[in-house]
């Protein structure tokens, strides 16, 4: 046992004085590693009255807010949004190449899978309700009273509806 130990302190011990070895042989990468980290990394606290609200993408149907907590949603990477949706506010049967992680923080959101909008389908979820939407899984939104949710996943967030008349980017410009 103790042989095996010593073994793998030994390769452990090789491995890191490589690694150094390496990036001070290249100080670029080393520089460039260590600035990604850091970015990814920062350190941020937001109070509900730091959050800059702006409209939601034109990708979702008009009336909704969204506000950036952490992440860039169209850019590859961990990002964090909140949502804020007026009482009757509707999605339609989409699904997104990612998967997308939502968090009620207040109101009542209604979640369907399926590429039908039916609401005797839909999940009731009430503020401290979570809910996974795997990468490619079709499914609906509504939402009773102002409803804010927070969503979080991996970049670029993209939503693609089953039915190309639902998207409102396809909606003419008046």
């Amino acid at each position: 046992m103790k042989k095996i130990i010593i073994l793998f302190s030994v390769i452990f011990a090789a491995a890191a004085i490589m690694v150094a070895a390496e990036q001070k042989g290249n100080p670029k990468t080393a520089s460039k590693e260590t600035s990604k980290a850091t970015a990814a990394a920062e350190h941020k606290i937001l109070g509900p009255s730091d959050l800059t609200w702006g409209d939601a993408p034109p990708g979702l149907p008009a009336g909704a807010k969204m506000a950036v907590l952490a992440g860039d949603p169209g850019k590859k990477g961990p990002f964090t949004v909140r949502l804020q949706a007026p009482d009757g506010y509707k999605v339609a049967p989409h699904m997104h190449p990612t998967a997308e992680n939502i968090t009620v923080i207040s109101g009542t959101f209604h979640l369907g899978t399926g590429d039908k909008f039916d609401e005797s389908a839909g999940h009731e979820m009430t503020a401290g309700s979570f809910a996974v939407m795997p990468a490619g899984m079709k499914h609906f939104a509504w939402t009773t009273g102002e409803t804010v949710m927070q969503i979080h996943g991996f970049g670029p967030f993209q939503i693609v509806y089953v039915n190309p008349v639902d998207d409102p980017r396809n909606v003419p410009k008046k």
